[in-house]
């Protein structure tokens, strides 16, 4: 699983969440809990610390971010700023 960010929304930043197919030589692999969590380290200085929870609520579904980093988020809470 690759988790990063990217430039986007009206707050600057955008989780990412997608399939790692391959792991890149700057590339961070954090293992938990057997699953292997794949940050590349552009992404490592914006989300360190972040906890991510994947939620059920009902019939919705969806990964949480808790990061220590943000300093703000846009008002549909799509990006953030840090």
């Amino acid at each position: 699983l690759r988790v990063g960010v990217r430039k986007t929304g009206c707050s600057g930043y955008a989780y990412i969440i997608e399939y790692a197919d391959a792991i890149n030589p700057d590339d961070v692999v954090f293992d938990e809990q057997g699953v292997k969590v794949v940050v590349n380290s552009e992404s490592l200085k914006l989300i360190d610390g972040t906890v991510v929870d994947f939620v059920k609520q009902g019939i919705n579904e969806a990964f949480k971010f808790r990061n220590p980093n943000v300093k703000g988020e846009c008002g549909c809470g799509e990006s953030f700023s840090v």
